[in-house]
């Protein structure tokens, strides 16, 4: 099971994230309450394992501005969390190897996710960063070839069932396991990962081989 631990804003929390077992960590650079410098992110990221997956998240960022920043920040990987199309998600995913590419639950191009260039998706709530559970089974609309990433009011409380119920390949929290907007709480974090991991069944959608090396291409 991969676990992503979003909305870093320190090396602290990023630390934590990994040491409690953590795949991946968030950096949040569209605006936001949890929006970082890339000059801070790429101080942190240095200091991270390199079996850790490094993502900077964008939201409606021309390309060459997204594979600015992300160069600056030294992040190994996009999370396009926006209306980017296909032709701009190929384009960022020229330039890096690992792309997530992330879809509401209410979008309508959701079914064909596949066409994007990149084998990551993640699905939200129709309001991402709300905090708010939506209806699990419209994971089902998704392409069976993708790597499938389940985010949106996920807690330490809720993610068990989660697992259980959409199999996917990964879950992706950022206000879950917060004590207040940019800070994480260590115990939520804890919980989070933990029950996470131990509801996890052997078989998910798609491909469910994780790649631990992140800079292997």
């Amino acid at each position: 099971m991969f676990v992503k631990i979003c909305g870093i804003t320190n090396e602290d929390d990023a630390l934590l994230s990994v040491a409690l077992g953590a795949d991946a960590v968030g950096f949040i650079f569209a605006p936001s309450t949890r929006q970082v410098a890339p000059q801070k992110v790429y101080d942190i990221t240095r200091r991270l394992p390199p079996e850790i997956l490094t993502v900077g998240v964008f939201r409606n960022e021309h390309p060459s501005r997204v594979i600015e920043i992300a160069h600056k920040a030294g992040v190994k990987a996009i999370q396009l969390h926006g209306r980017e199309t296909p032709a701009q998600t190929k384009e960022i995913a020229g330039h890096f190897r690992w792309v997530i590419k992330a879809f509401a639950s209410d979008d309508e191009n959701l079914p064909i996710a596949d066409r994007y260039g990149t084998d990551m998706i993640l699905l939200d709530a129709p309001s991402p960063g709300s905090g708010k559970v939506f209806d699990w089974s419209i994971a089902g609309e998704a392409p069976d070839s993708m790597k499938l990433i389940l985010a949106g009011g996920l807690t330490p409380e809720n993610v068990g069932s989660a697992v259980e119920e959409v199999r996917p390949w990964g879950v992706d929290v950022v206000s879950g396991v917060e004590k207040e907007p940019g800070r994480k709480d260590p115990m939520k974090v804890k919980r989070f990962i933990e029950n996470a991991k131990e509801h996890a069944v052997e078989q998910y959608r798609g491909d469910d081989n994780i790649p631990y090396d992140w800079d292997f291409e």
